[in-house]
């Protein structure tokens, strides 16, 4: 062993309390990044491994009724791979343990023939035999939420007749792997599940024979999504198709891309805020350590030592620093990320999701912690290597200290000998002094966010299911109904209010852009279901014009006054030129509105219903609920609360659950950056503190000089910290800006207090652990001591 080699174990065990809070620092950072990227690659992986071996379709098409002969003219459409025709129809469920009738999506499935496209994964229990009509293979999330097994039954009413259905298996596809029912925002897998059945059951059951309502398509490696689906939509216009659509736009798919690149970005900033940090405090550690080392490297450097090795030294003990903080990291990442894949394998329905750490994530850890330590040691090798080794044997110079703002102004008077000389060291040193809280800010910051999130969660749930969804219960129709329909439902038991919605599915343009969406026409001033902003007012849907949500506005790069081109995709298919009156900033789905009435003259149809919303006597609901089950008109059942439980276990969990980890983080970090902090000051006045001593002074009168001086910085950290968490939660919230969820800009108190509060404790356990190092330093050591 050299003797470089030997001089630095002997520093690394001389600065090991700063050592081992900077390598937690690096843990936390080094963890976030693991397991937010590792999870992230493991569910695009199992998504990609999925998708191609269970043949996911490309591109999507519902219609009314095309004959089976249409599907050669399909086949034909340049680029054009695979199609798969079928029949899809919503049922009616009952269930013998929900109260509520549940919706169904039944979907046919070829029962010969060359082998088709989303394919069914089965779980349990077998695949349908040809010949069998009463047979189904229901979901995995439906199956599981209401304890379905094999060899079970289910009622149904399909097409109007109630039929009894034997379960025969439970499966996944690769077409609902986020199983949701359209319209809906959050999974209810206990009111909605999808069933697979022989085509010609379901083709006899809806007089559907040699007919279909629903293709899917695979396209060649060259072709372009967007001639396809424009050549399909001229096929299937006249049997009434409703507009085709790419991957992109499926519902399963949109919301996990969605999740993934929320993760993606998650799993990139935080981390980098982690590691911002650690280069911070290498900084600290060693450009004190290279000023008290001056004599040192003047006599290295006398005895032949290079530039180059001295630098190249003190890199290494940087990395050394940091390195059991790399391991310890990817250990904790692994582990974390473990847990956080199965988090999402609750509620993202892939048959397998293999966790794993690639090789490559490993070496990518390393080189970051590496880079971020060589960071922040550049400036400190940079002055170790400057230094020619006769100046650096010689002491460093003292300060030139004058009477300043302390002793002018009279202001010292009024204090304390300890309260003096902490004031004038703050004075005279307001770089070193501004640093120092800079760096107990950055703590501050790390917590204001963790605590936001929690923030976000309580305004979303609050707008939402307090102020938006106020209705008992949504009923919805199987096809749009004469307003007569409306004074029905009135008649039924313990409803109290109604009211109805027309639903709309509708493509808008904009110059060269274009989303498919759904067009909710809703009656003037409504109260059980309203347009509700993030700051809690309401918006009424004017006479005439759109309302438009701020993710479907943006994506269109429309604004309040412009005019779209609003093509409806069913019934008539209507396409008129409308206005935006007002672009709402929600905060849940992708909201487009219109009043009802008028989107009932751009259909050309009269006053037609899709569904309504009910204010209900909570007694009556049984009653409500058996009578629904017994009515073919209604095809789905919706209630706000199982909504706000289904986002609890979704959004809330996936956010709360890694917020909590992140907290958790940004405690360390706090911890270890006012303890380098304070370690730093009483490396630095040593000599200063013992000379007070041997003077006369006190331990405790010496104690609160240093940790007055920590306790004023950590005091004055608090507002900067405030403001740059302000000022990241305020980039958060726009880097992740996801379609389904945003994050509101809105902050409680508690966010304030707590932040703050963490960061006080911390450093009162930091000024614990310093104040016994004081008890117990050498005074004759530290005083021979050559300046």
């Amino acid at each position: 062993m050299n003797a470089l080699s030997r001089k630095m174990i002997r520093d690394l065990w001389h600065l090991r309390g700063q050592v081992i809070a900077t390598a937690l620092v690096v843990a936390c950072g080094v963890a976030s990044f693991v397991a937010m990227r590792s999870t992230y690659e493991s569910l695009v992986e199992s998504q990609n491994t999925y998708y191609s071996k269970y043949r996911f379709a490309d591109v999507f098409a519902s219609l009314k009724r095309a004959p089976e002969s249409a599907s050669r003219s399909i086949a034909a459409i340049p680029g054009v791979a695979s199609v798969q025709t079928r029949v899809v129809a919503k049922v009616t469920l009952d269930l013998p343990d929900l109260p509520e009738p549940a919706q169904g999506r039944l979907i046919s499935v070829p029962e010969s023939g060359p082998e088709g496209l989303n394919l069914l994964f089965l779980v349990r229990g077998r695949k349908l035999e040809p010949g069998n009509a009463d047979e189904v293979v229901i979901s995995g999330a439906f199956a599981d939420a209401n304890g379905l097994h094999p060899g079970d039954s289910v009622k149904a009413v399909m097409n109007g007749r109630l039929r009894k259905l034997q379960v025969v298996g439970v499966a996944l596809s690769p077409e609902y792997i986020y199983e949701i029912r359209p319209g809906d925002i959050f999974p209810d897998n206990r009111r909605f599940g999808v069933l697979w059945m022989n085509q010609r059951s379901v083709a006899s059951a809806f007089q559907m024979e040699d007919s279909f309502n629903d293709v899917a398509l695979t396209l060649s490696p060259v072709a372009s999504e967007s001639d396809v689906i424009a050549q399909l939509d001229r096929i299937l216009t006249p049997y009434g198709g409703i507009g085709a659509y790419g991957r992109a736009d499926q519902l399963s798919h949109r919301f996990l891309a969605n999740e993934l690149a929320e993760l993606e970005v998650h799993g990139t900033l935080i981390p980098v805020i982690f590691l911002g940090v650690t280069a911070f405090l290498l900084h600290l550690v060693l450009s004190r350590l290279v000023s008290v080392e001056r004599e040192q490297i003047g006599l290295l450097k006398a005895f032949g030592y290079s530039n180059a090795q001295v630098g190249l030294h003190y890199l290494q003990l940087a990395v050394l620093a940091i390195f059991g903080g790399i391991i310890l990291g990817i250990a904790t990442g692994w582990w974390m990320g473990s847990g956080m894949a199965n988090l999402y394998g609750e509620f993202f329905n892939f048959p397998i999701l293999e966790y794993g750490v690639s090789f490559s994530l490993v070496i990518w850890s390393l080189l970051i912690s590496i880079g971020a330590a060589g960071a922040g040691a550049a400036a400190a090798v940079y002055g170790a290597v400057r230094l020619p080794p006769a100046e650096a044997m010689r002491p460093e110079p003292p300060a030139n200290f004058q009477a300043g703002f302390v002793e002018s102004s009279g202001f010292q008077r009024v204090l304390s000998t300890e309260s003096r000389i902490v004031a004038r060291n703050l004075a005279r040193r307001p770089l070193k002094a501004l640093f120092s809280a800079l760096g107990i800010s950055l703590s501050i910051a790390l917590l204001f966010i963790g605590f936001y999130f929690f923030d976000a969660i309580t305004r979303i749930v609050q707008v939402q299911f307090e102020h938006t969804q106020r209705e008992d219960v949504e009923v919805t129709f199987n096809e749009p109904r004469p307003a007569r329909a409306v004074f029905e439902l009135a008649s039924l038991p313990g409803v109290r209010t109604v009211e109805p919605y027309r639903a709309v599915s509708a493509r808008l343009r904009y110059g060269n852009h274009s989303r498919r969406i759904a067009i909710l026409g809703m009656e003037a001033n409504s109260d059980l279901r309203r347009i509700v902003d993030k700051d809690l007012n309401v918006i009424n849907v004017p006479a005439e014009g759109l309302v438009l949500g701020r993710t479907i506005a943006d994506s269109l790069g429309v604004r309040e006054g412009d005019r779209v081109i609003v093509e409806v995709t069913e019934g008539s298919r209507p396409i008129k030129e409308i206005q935006v009156t007002k672009v709402a900033e929600e905060l849940l789905g992708l909201g487009s509105y219109m009043d009802s009435r008028a989107l009932n003259r751009l259909m050309n149809e009269g006053e037609t219903v899709s569904g309504a919303f009910l204010a209900v006597d909570a007694d009556a609901q049984p009653a409500l609920y058996s009578k629904l089950k017994r009515t073919p008109a209604v095809s789905g059942v919706s209630l706000p609360q199982a909504a706000l439980d289904s986002f609890n276990e979704t959004m809330a969990k996936t956010i709360g659950t890694s917020t909590l980890f992140m907290i958790g983080f940004a405690c360390v970090i706090a911890f270890g950056v006012v303890y380098n902090g304070t370690r730093i000051t009483l490396a630095e006045r040593g000599r200063e503190l013992a000379s007070l001593r041997v003077l006369g002074f006190t331990e405790r009168e010496i104690a609160a000089m240093l940790l007055g001086e920590q306790g004023v910085l950590t005091v004055a950290a608090v507002p900067l910290g405030w403001m740059l968490g302000l000022l990241l939660c305020f980039i958060i919230t726009r880097v992740v800006d996801a379609e389904i969820v945003r994050l509101p800009m809105v902050l409680s108190v508690q966010t304030f207090v707590y932040s703050a509060l963490i960061v006080i404790v911390a450093a009162a356990v930091s000024g614990l652990l310093v104040a016994w190092r004081l008890r117990r330093m050498d005074l004759i050591a530290v005083l021979k001591t050559r300046e």
